[in-house]
C-alpha cells in the first residue's frame, strides 16, 4: 500500500522528493562510532594533512585523486574499475554489511565521489552515510587523533557498473552539441569564471561545452554544510525533474556533489561525464564556447 500510494502520489504533485537520511552529524558519529561494523574513511583535499594534523579515531585515509580514478586513464579521473575500486574499498575493512561513514575537508564534494562510486557499483546505499560538516562539524565537538587504525581486509563484493549512470564525450556530443535534445539538460558544476573561460584550469581550452547550463553545485554548501532543502531546491529550480541530466565538472568532485545533491531532491535519472572537463577540454577537436551562455558563436542559432 505505501508503496501504491507513493506513485499515486507522483502522479498527482510530481516526483516524490527524496530524504537526506545519508547526511548525519557529529552527535550521530559519536553515538555509532564504536559500532562493530562501522567503518570511517576520510579524504582530505590534501590527504598528507591526515599524518601531520589528525584524523577521526578509527578513520581510514583514501587519497583522492590515486583512489578515486583510474590510475592508468587519460585524465586520471575517469571512473576506476570495479574490480580496481572493490581491492580499494576491501583494503579500507569495508564488508557488504558495513555501515560506511565519509567525510572530507571540502563541503562534501570529495565524500559525494565515494558515495556516487559507491551507487554506481550497487552497494546498499542505505549503508552510506556523509559526515554534513565534515573536519568542521566534528572538531568543534570531538578531538582528533594521529594514531594510525588497525584495518582488517574487508570482503565487499561490489556488482557490476550501473551504465544508467554515466555518459561518454560521445553521448553529450550527440545529445547535446549535435541533436540539443529537449529531453537532456547539460550541467556544469564549475565555479562561473571556469564555465565563462575566464579561468582556464585543468584543461588546453577555455570556457564549457555547448549548450551546458552552469549551477556551482558548492554553492549548496556554507560552512562545510549543505544549505536548507528549500534553498537547495531554489538552486537547481531551472531544472525540470523529468528531464535527464548530464552533469560534469573538471576532475570529478563538483559533479558528484551534483549528482547527491539531485538525487536528494528527487531527481531520478542523473548521468555523471566520465572525465569531465579534463577530458572535453583537452581535446583540440571538440567545440566549446566561452562567456556565461550555453551557446555562442557558430552554436547560437
Amino acid at each position: 500500500m505505501r508503496v501504491l500510494l507513493l506513485v499515486i502520489l507522483g502522479f498527482v504533485f510530481g516526483p516524490v522528493q527524496a530524504e537526506r537520511d545519508f547526511l548525519v552529524d557529529a552527535d550521530w558519529l559519536s553515538e555509532h562510532i564504536q559500532d562493530d561494523n562501522l567503518v570511517i574513511l576520510e579524504v582530505r583535499y590534501h590527504p598528507h594533512r591526515y599524518y601531520t594534523i589528525g584524523h577521526i579515531a578509527g578513520a581510514v585515509q583514501v587519497q583522492r585523486f590515486k583512489d578515486l580514478g583510474d590510475n592508468q586513464a587519460s585524465p586520471l579521473m575517469r571512473i576506476p574499475s570495479q574490480q580496481d575500486f572493490q581491492a580499494r574499498l576491501r583494503s579500507w575493512g569495508v564488508n557488504d554489511h558495513s555501515t560506511v561513514v565519509v567525510y572530507d575537508d571540502a563541503s562534501t564534494a570529495l565524500a559525494s565521489r565515494v558515495y556516487f562510486l559507491l551507487d554506481l557499483y550497487g552497494f546498499n546505499m542505505q549503508q552510506v552515510k556523509i559526515l554534513d560538516g565534515g573536519t568542521i562539524e566534528w572538531e568543534a565537538f570531538e578531538g582528533i587523533t594521529k594514531e594510525l587504525p588497525v584495518v582488517e581486509p574487508g570482503q565487499v563484493t561490489l556488482q557490476s557498473m550501473d551504465m544508467s549512470k554515466v555518459v561518454e564525450w560521445t553521448d553529450v556530443y550527440d545529445d547535446i552539441v549535435s541533436r540539443r535534445s529537449p529531453d537532456v539538460v547539460l550541467l556544469d558544476a564549475r565555479p562561473r569564471d571556469m564555465y565563462s573561460g575566464k579561468v582556464i584550469q585543468h584543461s588546453i581550452m577555455a570556457g564549457h561545452i555547448p549548450g551546458a547550463i552552469n549551477i556551482v553545485s558548492l554553492e549548496g554548501t556554507a560552512a562545510q554544510k549543505w544549505i536548507s532543502e528549500d534553498a537547495l531546491a531554489a538552486l537547481y529550480k531551472s531544472i525540470p525533474k523529468d528531464k535527464t541530466i548530464y552533469a560534469y565538472c573538471h576532475d570529478g568532485f563538483r559533479m558528484s556533489l551534483a549528482y547527491t545533491q539531485l538525487k536528494s531532491l528527487g531527481y531520478a535519472d542523473v548521468r555523471l561525464y566520465n572525465g569531465g572537463w579534463s577530458h572535453w577540454g583537452n581535446r583540440l577537436t571538440l567545440p566549446t564556447v566561452e562567456g556565461d551562455k550555453p551557446y555562442a558563436g557558430d552554436y547560437d542559432l
